[in-house]
């Protein structure tokens, strides 16, 4: 009975991930249908920083959604990426709960993924953020910089893990 409770619970989550994804985000379909757990560099066991990410198909497959949330839901946020043609690039819309949003492109490169965005609302003083994101023995290593005041400075990095 457990068997057929498990197939059909992956038959059911099937769809989602069957669609045929839009050529220009295959090179994402590594990080699709996995939930990633990662902790920050600067997480201390008195003040940890956990953040749980899902990349999930979306839009049969015209689009990626990404959800996160830190530290148990203090912090969260929603990406959806889509390839746009007169851009000749993947562009993407970040949204938060801390009041701000982004807007940005992305593109691949030797196994490493480029995202570079655009910041509205924010009032930390950051107005741009460049990240990096690449799957090396399978972990999902992410590093990012932010424009804050005119200079680049190096900002969170994070390892995280399959967890599902």
């Amino acid at each position: 009975m457990r068997v057929l409770i498990a197939c059909v619970l992956m038959a059911l989550a099937l769809p989602a991930y069957c669609w045929d994804l839009d050529p220009h985000l295959e090179p994402l379909r590594p990080f699709l249908g996995k939930v990633w757990r990662g902790e920050f560099s600067d997480s201390t066991p008195e003040k940890p920083v956990i953040d749980v990410s899902q990349w999930q198909p979306a839009l049969q497959g015209k689009a990626v959604r990404i959800t996160h949330s830190l530290n148990q839901g203090q912090y969260e946020g929603e990406t959806l990426m889509v390839w746009d043609a007169q851009a000749g690039s993947i562009v993407f819309y970040y949204f938060t709960t801390a009041g701000f949003y982004t807007r940005g492109k992305a593109y691949s490169e030797d196994g490493v993924f480029y995202f570079h965005e655009k910041v509205a609302g924010s009032g930390d003083g950051i107005a741009e953020v460049k990240s990096e994101v690449r799957l090396v023995d399978g972990q999902m290593l992410q590093q990012a910089y932010y424009l804050k005041q005119g200079e680049w400075v190096k900002g969170h990095s994070a390892v995280y893990r399959a967890v599902h």
